[in-house]
């Protein structure tokens, strides 16, 4: 644990509790972190501009070195200013992978300035807004699309989400790479399958002179589990997939009993 110099953090399930705000107890955790000098980060599947949009709203704005974004495909340093990206979809694949989805009960999602960009108004979209605390807007998305983008959402009921699964096994593009996964219980998403949260965390070590060894990382779903097998230390929360938890180094409690400040006031302020 001495070796630590750098903490990120997946947000849904993991930094935030269930009602979407970051715990008082957490808070003081990360402030006293900080104060010992190792850095505080988030590493997730939202956008950067969405990300420090709501920092202020979590309670955490000030308190934040650095965001991965876009599952490892945006890299943002707060002190430097430093963003960069890596490896967006072709906006051809993107609308390849939208027609093979098109007869299923769901809706498209694109992440961008904080803002989630559908191609139609409908329940799941308005879901997912309530749920990310982001405003939507719909778009004309043949005119969007010819620009690449980092990443497709697809959004559904929960209870679709298996269907969802199903069809994606089935997709293939003759142009053009892509990897897929579920990454909420409504969100299953498209990327180039160059990316992960740990490429993103690679990237960010790298840029702060650290290795991965001095990386403590806390998450939660199945797009933390590579970052939680290639960190010094991986902690994944007791609500975790079962398929992360099998790579973690350590499980603490879920995130709506203060898991990631009970792991940083028991292993690392001591």
């Amino acid at each position: 644990m001495m070796n630590i110099k750098a903490i990120m953090c997946d947000i849904d399930g993991t930094l935030l509790n269930d009602e979407g705000i970051v715990t008082p107890k957490t808070i003081d955790a990360i402030k006293a972190l900080r104060q010992k000098g190792i850095y505080f980060g988030i590493s997730t599947g939202r956008d950067v501009p969405s990300v420090r949009r709501l920092l202020s709203r979590w309670g955490i704005d000030g308190f934040v070195d650095a965001i991965v974004g876009s599952n490892g495909g945006e890299i943002y340093e707060e002190t430097s200013g430093h963003y960069e990206t890596h490896y967006p979809l072709k906006g051809q694949v993107i609308r390849e992978i939208m027609t093979h989805f098109e007869d299923m009960d769901l809706n498209f999602c694109i992440h961008g300035d904080g803002v989630l960009y559908t191609p139609k108004e409908d329940q799941h979209i308005k879901r997912l807004s309530e749920k990310d605390q982001l405003p939507y807007k719909v778009i004309d998305f043949d005119e969007f699309l010819k620009e690449d983008q980092l990443k497709l959402l697809i959004v559904c009921d929960p209870k679709n989400m298996p269907a969802v699964i199903e069809r994606s096994q089935t997709f293939h593009s003759n142009a053009f790479k892509s990897a897929c996964l579920q990454t909420a219980e409504l969100l299953f998403e498209y990327m180039d399958p160059r990316i992960s949260k740990a490429f993103g965390l690679q990237k960010l070590m790298e840029l702060w002179g650290y290795s991965m060894e001095e990386l403590c990382t806390f998450g939660d779903a199945d797009n933390d589990y590579e970052m939680t097998l290639h960190s010094g230390i991986g902690v994944v929360m007791s609500n975790g997939s079962p398929k992360t938890k099998s790579v973690a180094d350590y499980i603490t409690d879920d995130n709506n009993h203060d898991g990631i400040g009970n792991f940083i006031y028991e292993y690392l302020l001591k």
